[in-house]
């Protein structure tokens, strides 16, 4: 029956969002002419190669005009993307309420049955998907946007996805990428599974073991200061495994699409570090140890 309404929510979304998305393209439709006039009346003035008190007050209303028109094309896309985050969390819900109940799709199969270039291209669809944080004039980055750690008191939620420390079958301990199942406020301890089928084990571990995943994507344009720098030691999911092991970070992004450029400590190279090998912004986070091993 849950599973029926949050089909039902979806829908009705999806539909809104199709009505934003409408309301866009005409709103932009709107300003083009205004934005033509902008460019006539400048091409006017070079042409006269003057600027009269007639063209600054022209240029002002036409201004004004634009900028009120971006400001409501702006409100629209942000309503839009609230959209967007509200039915990604209505199917992430059905996911686990489906995964309890027993129930399972062809984009999430169970573990047991799941082979590894499925899960793999999962991975790397969430972290293609992972939103990118847009905030408004002079607002900063929230924790868990980028590089941005979460706050002291955070819990992690059923579902998400974190990285987790774990003791392995030869005694070592790894950090391995792990799904939340739920967290007890009494013990402070988490549960949470392998998110590798191979893997088959649920783990409990207290909140320093667990490092949340970033929840947004920074934007290099507008928020460097979200991003790992050069040579910042953090902990990033090697290529094709469900591990994170320490890597420098050899360049951030420079566009928002744009993935790190990390070096793995690798002792089979001479200098200690494996050759540059990229990593979506989702799968790297801070190194809570410091000494190179």
């Amino acid at each position: 029956m849950a599973l029926v309404s949050a089909d039902t929510k979806i829908a009705e979304l999806l539909n809104e969002l199709h009505q934003l998305i409408k309301q866009t393209q005409e709103e932009r439709s709107r300003s083009e002419h205004n934005l033509l006039n902008i460019q006539k009346t400048h091409e006017r003035m070079q042409t006269e190669n003057k600027t009269s008190p007639y063209y600054r007050t022209k240029l002002r209303g036409l201004y004004t005009t634009a900028k009120a028109d971006a400001e409501a094309e702006c409100g629209i896309l942000r309503r839009a993307l609230d959209k967007i985050a509200e039915i990604k969390s209505l199917l992430e819900e059905r996911r686990i309420a489906a995964r309890m109940a027993g129930v399972y799709s062809d984009t999430d199969p169970p573990r047991k049955t799941m082979r590894r270039g499925v899960l793999m291209t999962l991975l790397q669809q969430s972290a293609m998907t992972l939103p990118l944080w847009i905030g408004k004039p002079g607002e900063s980055p929230p924790p868990l946007c980028g590089a941005i750690p979460a706050s002291s008191d955070y819990v992690a939620k059923q579902g998400d996805k974190v990285a987790a420390r774990v003791k392995a079958v030869d005694g070592d301990e790894q950090w391995i990428l792990a799904e939340v199942v739920s967290y007890n406020h009494s013990t402070n301890k988490y549960e949470v599974d392998d998110i590798d089928e191979e893997g088959k084990e649920r783990h409990t571990l207290s909140r320093r073991r667990i490092i949340p995943l970033p929840q947004w994507k920074a934007n290099p344009e507008t928020d460097p200061e979200a991003l790992f720098s050069k040579d910042q030691l953090v902990l990033a999911l090697y290529p094709q495994t469900t591990c994170f092991y320490r890597a420098l970070i050899h360049t951030p992004p420079h566009r928002p699409q744009d993935d790190y450029s990390v070096l793995f400590e690798d002792t089979s190279y001479a200098d200690g570090y494996s050759p540059p090998l990229n990593v979506a912004q989702r799968y790297v986070v801070a190194c809570k140890e410091n000494k190179k091993k």
